[in-house]
């Protein structure tokens, strides 16, 4: 079973988070599936413009807890986990294929972090995203200290991660981290509709736009992601981590 899907539509590849059973949440196998789906469509000749969505109910909700001790289990492990999911952000950003989201029910931490790393976002009316990660004991870790400074200023990301309260679909509109909320029923067609329409565009022109905004931001994402890898792996290792991670499961299954 593939966790991750590439599907290719004439000009349009589709990228499917597929654990739908677990609301899309990351896991190992999704990781593997999923940077190995983003470097197909990103090197497929056919394609021009790049959907990422999700199956079922839900975008991304977040890391699984259910995996955090066989993640947590060494610094291989963790350093491991880490990485995977910082090759997510490297496949979407700096591919030369722009990549359209589209976004749904819930987008959760690492979700979310997916979310800020697409190109252009289509949500859905049902989206809501949030940062977990404080409460958890954990750490952002998709370049986003980086790029979320940049869309929202200093204080305002200071309240999106730190407080890591519930934002609606409108609200990220009315923050620019989406470009259009349309119905849930509306959202793939309209993604795809937006991809139809970026892959009308010259190749050779939006692949050296994107590379030339990456040349840019390039070196301090990747200082971002270093950054965050080395606070994430600490945040992993804290024993204070793993009690909130069992709490908050302990939660979830009452």
């Amino acid at each position: 079973m593939r966790f991750a899907t590439h599907t290719t539509l004439g000009a349009v590849s589709v990228v499917t988070l597929q654990r739908p059973e677990r609301l899309n949440a990351i896991s190992g196998a999704l990781l593997v599936d999923l940077i190995a789906a983003l470097q197909a469509a990103q090197s497929e000749p056919a394609t021009r413009a790049i959907v990422f969505t999700g199956a079922g109910r839900a975008f991304c909700a977040g890391d699984d807890l259910k995996e955090f001790g066989e993640q947590a289990e060494s610094p291989e492990t963790i350093a491991e986990h880490c990485a995977r999911i910082q090759d997510v952000t490297r496949a979407m950003m700096f591919g030369p294929k722009l990549v359209i989201g589209a976004v749904h029910g819930y987008a959760v931490g690492g979700g979310f972090e997916w979310l800020l790393n697409c190109d252009m976002v289509v949500a859905a009316d049902s989206l809501v995203c949030f940062f977990p990660e404080m409460a958890l004991g954990h750490f952002v870790t998709g370049g986003i200290t980086h790029l979320l400074p940049q869309a929202v200023g200093h204080q305002r990301t200071m309240e999106l991660i730190v407080l890591g309260e519930r934002q609606s679909a409108a609200d990220l509109k009315a923050l620019g981290l989406v470009n259009r909320v349309v119905p849930q029923a509306d959202m793939l067609p309209a993604a795809m509709a937006l991809a139809a329409e970026v892959a009308t565009r010259s190749a050779g022109a939006t692949a050296r736009f994107k590379r030339s905004l990456a040349s840019g931001l390039g070196p301090r994402i990747e200082t971002a992601l270093a950054v965050e890898s080395e606070a994430a792996r600490a945040c992993f290792a804290d024993p204070d981590t793993a009690q909130r991670i069992a709490a908050a499961f302990t939660q979830t299954r009452k």
